[in-house]
């Protein structure tokens, strides 16, 4: 019977292969998966916002005619239940136009009588200023006075070619807000009458397995846009009358056209108000003395207490799902970015992204009755909408109560066509 093989010698033996990947500790492998992926969404994200900041004359106006019709939608599909679509469209816009129209006339009627008043009242301080320049501890003679004057003359008319292109550029910035204002109202007409067949137009040039998916999150993004304006509304009202009435109360002038400006403002959540107010604070300091300045920066502090304990928690945050301290840092980040623009639409864009990340990672599109109704096809792809597995099941209503289905019939309703 032969024996056992013979064993051959340790140096004759192949050396064990290793995998080079167990020289990388698995912790860096990760992170350095990770860094690559969000390096490269960082700099794509840049170059888009680079590019959309090139062409901002047409951005802008499509945003704020998206973020109009968010808000006019309701009322035109109220209207068009009694009416065709196109004549509800032309009285809704119709009477949106007059409100704000009204708004104005009344606005400048006040200022106008309001301005008389602060003329007379700034020419009495010029004389004081004046007068304490003589008398006070400058001591200073009138033809000194009149000498310094004179030199600020002589300044602005040896500056007058930069005074003048400074003229021309508020011209050219003029000639775009007036293009702008009328690529707004055109872009908001077809929104409010054939917005269904525009979304639809885009739905379709996505790919074919992940229409389904897109129609869903992005009907997801534009109800949470819609409940954005309309909160943003209310709390922009709250606002203005809040340091509106108190500036009346305490007797600081232009009161209405401070509300005005306050509601303008309250639309830059959180800090829009606040800096608005403090326009009422420095008028109450020239027309009625620091006390009364005081007293207007207590009425401003009072409102920006209310809408951050009150109005944000309650009200702002359940309709757009976003933290106090999100909204703060995306309207840091948008003004810094875009300025006011970015501050401006930065929170709902910020809220359209959440609601429809949340919509795509739940895979909602697969029960939505609203996308189902569209006919897009749902699973058998290896796209976005491809089949769930065996361990997806459908999100819980308790625990994701916006991609409840209910909800379905008025997305659908202000979506349609």
């Amino acid at each position: 019977m032969p024996g056992p093989l013979p064993v051959p010698p340790a140096t004759d033996r192949q050396a064990p292969r290793t995998d080079d990947r167990t020289d990388v500790p698995f912790a860096l492998r990760v992170a350095a998966s990770w860094s690559w992926r969000i390096g490269l969404v960082v700099v794509v994200g840049g170059v888009l916002v680079y590019l959309l900041g090139m062409v901002s004359l047409l951005v802008i106006p499509l945003m704020i005619a998206g973020l109009v019709a968010a808000l006019l939608m309701p009322v035109k599909n109220a209207l068009r239940r009694r009416m065709p679509n196109g004549l509800a469209v032309a009285v809704t816009l119709v009477g949106f136009f007059s409100v704000i129209a009204a708004a104005l006339l009344l606005v400048g009627q006040q200022l106008a009588l309001g301005f008389t008043s602060l003329w007379s009242e700034a020419r009495a301080g010029i004389q004081q200023t004046l007068d304490w320049l003589s008398q006070g501890p400058l001591r200073l003679t009138t033809s000194e006075i009149d000498q310094f004057l004179q030199d600020i003359g002589d300044a602005a008319q040896n500056n007058s070619a930069s005074i003048l292109s400074g003229a021309l550029s508020f011209g050219t910035t003029a000639g775009h807000v007036g293009a702008g204002t009328l690529l707004t109202v055109f872009t908001l007409i077809f929104f409010l009458l054939d917005g269904g067949r525009i979304w639809r137009f885009v739905v379709g040039l996505a790919p074919v397995p992940a229409r389904a998916a897109v129609d869903g999150a992005g009907r997801r993004g534009w109800t949470s846009m819609a409940s954005y304006v309309r909160v943003q509304m209310l709390v922009a009202a709250v606002d203005a009358i809040g340091i509106g009435v108190g500036a009346a109360i305490i007797g600081v002038p232009l009161a209405l056209p401070l509300g005005v400006l306050v509601f303008l403002g309250s639309f830059i959540p959180i800090v829009g108000a606040l800096a608005t107010g403090s326009v009422a604070v420095m008028l109450a300091l020239v027309t009625n003395g620091w006390v009364n300045a005081l007293v207007m920066l207590a009425i401003v502090l009072l409102v920006q207490q209310v809408e951050g304990h009150i109005l944000q928690p309650l009200i702002m945050g359940p309709a757009v799902a976003l933290h106090p301290l999100a909204v703060v840092l995306a309207v840091a980040g948008g003004t810094l970015l875009a300025g006011i623009p970015g501050a401006l639409f930065s929170v709902p864009i910020l809220a359209v992204l959440n609601t429809s990340v949340r919509y795509i990672a739940h895979r909602a599109w697969e029960y939505d009755p609203v996308v189902a109704q569209e006919g897009w096809p749902i699973g058998g792809g290896h796209g976005i909408s491809g089949p769930a597995t065996a361990e997806q099941e459908p999100p819980s209503p308790a625990n994701t109560p916006e991609l409840h289905a209910p909800a379905a019939p008025a997305l659908q309703e202000e979506l349609s066509p």
